[in-house]
């Protein structure tokens, strides 16, 4: 379930650099995690090889990929109404356009989409973006094609991705694929596959890569960050049947952080999304010992009650996951923490429910993601709980939390009046073309006026005004960093 990008919003369409000579057009959309944005950039790089150029104009296309999402209902839906347009594009304006699905709900629905509804022509699952040309080749021979094997090694650590969309400023990084933990009502690791993580030399090379770019930020990306574990390859339950001596020289998430902070020291570093079980103290300590190393931790929790998490399989309790903030308050006072929720899980009653209140009162969270329980097929929870808690129930639990966090972030943000915070320039503001708009190393949204700065500056800003997620200010000059 954790993400880092709310599975609801908009898909993004990607577009990159055109390379001369190629004749194809290729029509990508994204819906879901990080991942799946990263995962984007890995499918464009391999399809630019094959003589396609992208295109924001869906009519010209000549393939047309979706990046789907699985974690919730809503987010599936959403995918089927985009098929829906491809397909009448296809129908009514480019009957030689091919319709594609990538990503997790490719992985879940498989044959379903070829063979059952008929709405597309391939069907490729996460680890299988290699054989996309094999697969196009079959398509343009008039077969469908499917591929949605799951693989045992990490898929893409040669692949350099080409950066979509992209501000030239910040860039994601995957640092592993898949996932062991077996929440119970999450899909992803029956979607993308058993944990293995990136060879830390290639990851080392793709940040000096962007480093040379001009690229200053850099987000680690995996469905669970602090569960890297590099013994020369392999599955991270295989770690132990590892010889002494890939154990001795294995790299954990706290050594590879460390690792980038010192390969790239003016080189920003974020990293997502952590799960509470796996963040050991040492990450904490390697983030304070850091410049560079943004004040910012999404830790996931779903609920504030133990029988709840126990009935989650998640391995965490309340009172292990409040330790673990009072360390982070502790060792980095100015860290900024953000949350997923969810509500309304199978059983769970009213004074449980007020457990999860009182535990985002104890927190007092900068921001989060925050849902109804949205039953998933094949997860444990499908198969073994009924969805027995009420919908106006579950919406209305929701609105509490949502309103709480918004009083929350509001105390968060005001906290920062009349201070001075380290801004890096992303963009124009969408508000103002005569502001730019950043984010400080805690993540909040900072804008402030243009005067001479540019994009990808890292300057100081004086904070006199916020709302519940941005700064408000103007700028007193540059880091020192910059």
């Amino acid at each position: 379930m954790e993400k880092t990008i709310d599975e609801n919003k908009q898909g993004q369409s990607l577009v990159l650099e055109q390379k001369e000579g190629n004749n194809r057009k290729l029509f990508i959309e994204s819906y879901g995690c990080a991942m799946n944005f990263s995962d984007s950039e890995i499918v464009a790089s391999i399809m630019t090889e094959q003589g396609f150029n992208t295109t924001q104009k869906l009519e010209e296309a000549d393939l047309v990929l979706v990046n789907t999402c699985s974690i919730r209902d809503k987010a599936e839906q959403t995918v089927r109404k985009r098929l829906e347009k491809y397909n009448a594009v296809k129908r009514d304006h480019n009957p030689k356009m091919k319709v594609g699905v990538l990503g997790c709900m490719a992985e879940r629905l498989k044959t379903k989409f070829l063979e059952e509804e008929k709405i597309v022509d391939l069907v490729v699952g996460p680890d299988a973006y290699k054989d996309l040309p094999n697969l196009l080749a079959e398509v343009d021979e008039g077969r469908d094609a499917i591929n949605v094997i799951l693989s045992k090694e990490e898929t893409y650590g040669d692949i350099a991705p080409v950066r979509l969309n992209t501000n030239g400023v910040t860039a994601f990084v995957s640092i592993t694929r898949g996932c062991d933990n077996m929440c119970t009502f999450c899909v992803v690791p029956f979607t993308r596959g058993r944990e293995r993580s990136r060879d830390p030399q290639s990851i080392l090379e793709e940040i000096n890569d962007l480093w040379n770019k001009g690229y200053k930020e850099i987000t680690l990306l995996g469905q669970n960050v602090d569960s890297y574990l590099w013994y020369g390859g392999g599955l991270k339950k295989d770690f132990e049947k590892a010889s002494d001596i890939q154990k001795a020289t294995s790299v954990n998430f706290a050594k590879l952080l460390e690792l980038c902070a010192k390969t790239q020291p003016k080189m920003r570093i974020r990293f997502s999304t952590s799960n509470p079980q796996d963040f050991t103290l040492d990450v904490i300590e390697t983030m304070a010992k850091y410049h560079n190393i943004c004040n910012h931790i999404h830790l996931p929790v779903q609920s504030g009650n133990n029988r709840v998490l126990k009935e989650m399989n998640r391995l965490h309790t309340r009172e292990e996951y409040m330790t673990l903030i009072d360390n982070i308050r502790e060792i980095i006072p100015n860290c900024a923490i953000s949350q997923d929720m969810i509500v309304g899980f199978p059983t769970e009653t009213d004074d449980e429910f007020k457990d999860t209140v009182s535990l985002m009162e104890y927190v007092k969270y900068d921001f989060g993601y925050m849902f109804t329980y949205s039953e998933r097929p094949g997860t444990l929870a499908e198969r073994k709980m009924e969805d027995d808690i009420p919908e106006p129930v579950k919406k209305q639990r929701l609105a509490e939390i949502v309103e709480l966090q918004q009083e929350h972030s509001g105390y968060r943000t005001q906290q920062n009046l009349n201070t001075v915070v380290e801004v890096l320039i992303e963009k124009t503001s969408k508000k103002s073309d005569a502001h730019w708009s950043g984010r400080t190393p805690q993540n909040l949204v900072t804008v402030f006026p243009k005067e001479n700065y540019k994009i990808g500056d890292l300057v100081n800003v004086k904070v006199n005004d916020c709302t519940t997620a941005t700064l408000i200010g103007e700028a007193v000059g540059y880091s020192e960093n910059n």
